[in-house]
């Protein structure tokens, strides 16, 4: 790719960008949230055309004006956010655009063979008849790769791969994307986290504010240098905080039960523990083991079967989100376009979304804008949320980081007791996590209560002060961050190890 130039209202957003990538390669590509890293890989798959610029395959100059003309000379994508149809199945998104077909009457038996051949052959165990909403982000991201295998892509194209995996499945993807590498095909590789580009990586290509600064080869290279590069000063990868003195029960929740939606066993088992004022308590434990369906229930998404939660000693077990929401909860959703954004709505209307009913933005039934304006702007300059356009960029030409900073700071801004921030630092640069971090942290000194969910394992090891280990729907441990290890934490999220309920009752 030479001197790529890509620009959208307000924003440059790749500024002369130059890439080469070699046969057989793993080339990452490293930079803060809204350095310009998909925009330049849109561009490569035909989804954006440059200003400016030309990509070459084998010396030639190429057109890509759609994806079809990428397919075509065999580059593949698989999208930080799925383009999967939700309601077809494993089978019909793999083949959809491409299917076989003879005097006009599709092949579905010789499409199956295809997909299952390739998914044994590159470990990519999938259920073909499965809709895709049934089925684990984890899984549906095995989905987008076997799209990619099925069309015989040379160039795949990873655009934050692991950001939605378990650690279990990140260490998977990266073998397999080794043995793509190993096979010679050619691939492209965003992240955000320098450990994947250590343990991958040939070469590392940085880019900062829609900028090109550097390509360096990974063995010759530190974290701390590629961190240097991408954010323009040192990065700080502990976390500094002082001990808890937790105060008050903020948040209580007794013998919750909670429904699955896709089997007929219960997806939440009987869970009860308290969060205290100025404690950051993490619940960890691997995808898919109820935690996302508790928090639906404590947020007021899903209904319990059975059980009570109080919050700040008032019962919330039957109030509405809204009630929640002003007794004092504050939520950092899982999923930021389902529960997080309205991505057709404007910046600014995003970050009074829990509030524009208050006399603060509203005066008769009709909203006060130039308030609206103000604090939008004082947000965006406090959590450094980047945008072409300002208060009026629509929410849905944000970055992925951006968009969650926005979440983020509304959340936080908000007057709250609980924050329940599930994932906060998913899909976020370094810098943004440092700071995310703090942010969390100066809740918990300022006495309010935190509760996290995370999949990271280092983040649950280094900000939680308390990790209650969730297992199969069950709390099956509790542990000290302090006294506890990966290795050990590691052994309950997989249900290796297990407290008695009594254990964990004295430990809270």
């Amino acid at each position: 790719m030479l001197n790529i130039t890509k620009e959208f209202p307000g924003i440059v957003a790749n500024d002369d960008i130059t890439l080469r990538l070699k046969k057989g390669e793993i080339h990452a590509l490293l930079g803060e949230n809204g350095a310009g890293k998909s925009t330049l890989m849109s561009v490569l798959f035909g989804l954006y055309q440059p200003e400016k610029g030309e990509i070459r395959m084998n010396g030639q100059p190429v057109k890509i004006n759609n994806p079809n003309d990428a397919n075509a000379l065999g580059i593949g994508m698989v999208h930080q956010h799925f383009k999967l149809v939700e309601i077809f199945t494993v089978l019909e998104n793999i083949i959809l655009g491409v299917e076989p077909n003879k005097m006009g009457f599709l092949q579905k038996q010789e499409a199956r063979d295809k997909v299952v051949a390739l998914s044994e052959k590159y470990g990519l165990k999938v259920d073909p008849d499965s809709l895709i909403e049934d089925i684990t982000v984890g899984m549906q991201q095995r989905v987008e790769i076997l799209k990619m295998l099925y069309r015989d892509n040379e160039i795949l194209i990873f655009d934050e791969p692991t950001a939605v995996l378990t650690p279990q499945e990140i260490k998977e993807l990266l073998q397999i994307m080794k043995g793509f590498a190993a096979e010679g095909k050619s691939i492209l590789f965003i992240t955000h986290k320098l450990n994947e580009i250590m343990e991958v990586a040939d070469r590392c290509s940085v880019l900062r504010k829609g900028k090109y600064i550097g390509t360096v080869e990974v063995q010759e290279t530190t974290k701390e240098e590629l961190s240097r590069m991408m954010v323009g000063r040192d990065i700080s990868f502990s976390v500094d905080k002082e001990d808890r003195n937790p105060g008050d029960v903020v948040l209580s929740v007794r013998d919750v039960t909670v429904a699955s939606k896709t089997h007929k066993n219960n997806s939440v088992k009987g869970v009860s523990f308290d969060v205290r004022a100025g404690e950051i308590v993490c619940l960890a434990g691997i995808d898919g083991n109820g935690q996302t369906e508790f928090v639906h229930a404590l947020t007021g998404l899903e209904k319990l079967v059975s059980g009570s939660i109080s919050l700040c000693g008032k019962d919330i077990t039957k109030a509405s989100i809204r009630e929640r929401s002003t007794s004092g909860m504050s939520h950092i959703p899982e999923d930021r376009h389902k529960h997080g954004l309205v991505l057709d709505y404007s910046l600014e209307e995003n970050l009074v979304l829990q509030r524009y009913w208050q006399p603060q933005f509203q005066n008769k039934g009709f909203i006060k804008f130039d308030e609206m304006r103000k604090y939008a702007e004082k947000l965006i300059e406090k959590f450094d949320i980047r945008s072409g356009q300002g208060p009026v960029t629509p929410a849905r030409s944000m970055s992925g980081g951006n968009q969650q900073k926005a979440i983020i700071a509304r959340e936080i801004d908000k007057d709250h007791e609980l924050l329940v921030a599930v994932q906060p630092t998913r899909g976020l640069d370094v810098g943004a996590i440092e700071y995310i971090h703090k942010q969390l942290i100066e809740r918990r000194d300022a006495g309010k209560a935190v509760l996290l969910v995370s999949l990271e394992l280092e983040e649950v090891m280094n900000v939680s002060d308390r990790i209650l280990v969730m297992y199969e729907g069950e709390i099956v441990g509790e542990l000290d961050p302090k006294s506890t290890t990966v290795q050990e934490l590691g052994l309950y999220m997989s249900g290796a190890k297990r407290d008695t309920p009594k254990e964990i009752k004295n430990a809270g």
